[in-house]
């Protein structure tokens, strides 16, 4: 079947003359000037008193109700939602139960795969987004984009079953800008041709909920279905693209007034690397800490981490990207250097105050991190409202044409010179730290079996740190009971004879074991020392993120005798002095240019997986096709919090 044409508006310059948000505010209350809360309860106000007859909606993938409170609030009245998660559920009917949103819903805790909804009652309207994993920023750096080939990925295909059943006016679809990229395109095509099949004309376009009144840069993609004339999108309420340059809502007036009540007490930032977030600028993150921002002493590599590690937020703007889930150090922190509470999540996101997430703190940020923005969505369903049902509002809303292109994406750009502006202020005027002289150690040490360092003063394994101001050595050998030997020796050093790190020209590890394991145990116990002298995070933040090119060399000398692993140790060797180590390559050309069978090889890859090495393949990562790997590092990286660690290399390996 021909795909009808979809109306992508976001690829021509146009001056835009976006919407008044102060003549919006008087238009439905007495001042120039609302809040999200406000703004609201103002518009639901407006609907009850305005709207005669019910507009209905089914919410499909409602989360913690982001989406629905918007639509509700603009008058639409929801008569279903659909959410998998319990947790999620809970706090949709707790807010039910207390009478202050989605009152006469239908709430269901059901996988979207077992939903058939009642056609006995008109539905006039479809809302909602299909879990984004798939098609995320996040989701691609650990995994490889999917995308419509994933469980998650697939969804929408439930979507346009729900659609086929209800017969709607309409539907907004909801999903991170990522799905545009996904499988090359692929996946984008899929979705449109899948709505176009059904009758439904689509127009779609990347939005950044900061220019809709929310404190927070939010990039997504909207997709609306309409059975007649194309949707047309709202122009901006706020920023750089309307009409009188309203202001972004910035993240200190969206937190005003919100205290942090006894159950909510800000936890403080620890670990291994708390210590270093008072003195990330606000705005700025982990990258702070970087030879490219000039850092004088840079622990981490550029673009090493995720854009939220360490990230502070700047109280005079909008924040970045709430995350529905992270590790320890993932932001926004407050610019008080402490988490923002759940409240303050809450207002960040655009929730109303009265509005109750149930759960503990991950649990509750979850549900607020994978919502849409209320405030956003009330914006959408106005424009829905007016476009679909004709309905007249209290204000001129004006609309984007196809040619019309905003500039978040441009500005976003621009902002990269003023982070490097802030960062070499801050470090001008941060006093020089004088650094206490490195002293050797040796360590009795085990290593997990998910590749932690477990100190261990029995262990019959001890590693001799000497460090002195041009070279650290390390070394390896046993207490008692095997007789020690050297058995191989990596030097590590650069080819443009720079300093490794500090002054050190050159790191030597010496093993006198033939044992496979302590390969990797004598790479983990250097990094250790890395870390533990505040040098660098990891032994990543010393060679670079994989696909940047780094001149660190290494040279590898065997000493043992050939023994079962000798196919082993040549391709670690091997690996040290491939200059193509980072990219994904075809296992014949790489076993080819080894002068190794490829299924040796392979089987060579599979056991350094087991010794720590990150392996990936086609199981491990979706956008990897059949008989290619990626070995991302020269060395063992494998930690127990990487993505990697438990991934199969092999459908059905435990």
């Amino acid at each position: 079947m021909k795909i009808a044409k979809a109306n992508q508006l976001a690829f021509f310059d146009h001056e835009i003359e976006g919407n008044n948000y102060s003549e919006i505010c008087k238009q439905i209350s007495k001042k120039d000037y609302l809040s999200p809360d406000e703004f609201g309860k103002a518009i639901r106000t407006w609907g009850e008193n305005t709207l005669k007859q019910n507009i209905n909606i089914v919410a499909l993938f409602s989360g913690a109700g982001g989406l629905d409170i918007g639509f509700c609030d603009s008058g639409f009245n929801l008569i279903e939602s659909v959410e998998i998660e319990k947790k999620f559920v809970q706090t949709m009917l707790f807010n039910q139960s207390t009478g202050t949103y989605f009152s006469g819903a239908n709430i269901l805790c059901q996988d979207i795969r077992l939903y058939e909804p009642d056609i006995s009652t008109q539905v006039d309207f479809v809302i909602g987004g299909p879990p984004c994993q798939s098609f995320s920023a996040a989701g691609r750096r650990a995994n490889g984009v999917a995308g419509t080939k994933d469980d998650r990925g697939s969804l929408f295909e439930e979507y346009v079953r729900v659609l086929q059943k209800l017969k709607p006016k309409g539907f907004l679809f909801e999903n991170v800008y990522g799905l545009l990229g996904a499988e090359k395109g692929e996946s984008i095509k899929k979705i449109i041709s899948a709505f176009n099949n059904i009758g439904y004309n689509i127009s779609y376009r990347i939005l950044d909920a900061a220019d809709y009144g929310v404190p927070q840069h939010r990039e997504r993609l909207i997709i609306v279905g309409s059975k007649g004339k194309a949707f047309k999108f709202p122009k901006p309420t706020h920023g750089p693209d309307t009409n009188s340059k309203y202001p972004h809502y910035s993240a200190q007036e969206a937190v005003l007034g919100v205290k942090n009540i006894d159950n909510q007490k800000p936890s403080s930032i620890n670990g291994r690397f708390g210590h270093l977030l008072p003195d990330v600028p606000p705005g700025l993150n982990y990258s702070f800490f970087t030879d490219k921002m000039g850092h004088p002493n840079p622990i981490f590599a550029w673009r090493s981490k995720f854009s939220d590690f360490l990230y502070k937020a700047d109280p005079t703007k909008p924040v970045r990207t709430l995350k529905a889930s992270g590790g320890q150090y993932t932001g926004p922190f407050h610019w008080e250097n402490r988490h923002f509470n759940i409240d303050e999540l809450k207002r960040l996101q655009t929730f109303p105050d009265n509005y109750n997430i149930i759960g503990n703190r991950a649990i509750a940020g979850k549900q607020i991190g994978n919502s849409v923005p209320p405030q956003f969505a009330r914006i959408l369903a106005l424009s829905v409202l007016n476009q679909f049902f004709d309905i007249k509002l209290p204000f001129e809303l004006k609309y984007l044409s196809e040619e019309e292109k905003l500039s978040f994406r441009k500005l976003k750009m621009q902002k990269t010179d003023q982070y490097f502006e802030k960062a070499a202020h801050a470090i001008d005027n941060t006093p020089s730290k004088i650094r206490s002289k490195i002293i050797g150690k040796k360590y009795r040490i085990d290593l997990s079996q998910n590749f932690k360092l477990i100190n261990n003063a029995k262990s019959e394994i001890e590693i001799d740190f000497k460090p002195s101001s041009k070279k650290w050595v390390f070394e390896l050998y046993y207490t008692e009971g095997k007789k020690n030997k050297v058995d191989f020796s990596i030097d590590i050093s650069r080819a443009s004879n720079s300093p490794l790190f500090l002054e050190v020209n050159e790191v030597r590890l010496i093993s006198n074991s033939e044992t496979l394991i302590d390969y990797t145990l004598l790479w983990k116990v250097f990094e250790q020392a890395l870390a533990e002298n505040h040098i660098k995070a990891d032994l990543v933040q010393l060679s670079g993120y994989y696909q940047y090119s780094n001149d660190i060399i290494y040279t590898f000398k065997k000493f043992g005798k050939e023994t079962v692993d000798n196919n082993i140790w040549r391709v670690i060797e091997l690996i040290l002095n491939d200059p193509r180590i980072g990219q994904i390559r075809n296992i014949m050309e790489m076993a080819l240019s080894y002068e190794i069978k490829p299924k040796e090889l392979v089987e060579c890859l599979f056991e350094l997986k087991k010794i720590g090495f990150e392996i990936r393949n086609s199981n491990t990562n979706p956008e990897i096709s059949e008989d290619e790997f990626l070995i991302p590092y020269k060395f063992p990286t494998l930690t127990p919090l990487s993505v990697q660690l438990n991934k199969s290399l092999q459908n059905g390996e435990k």
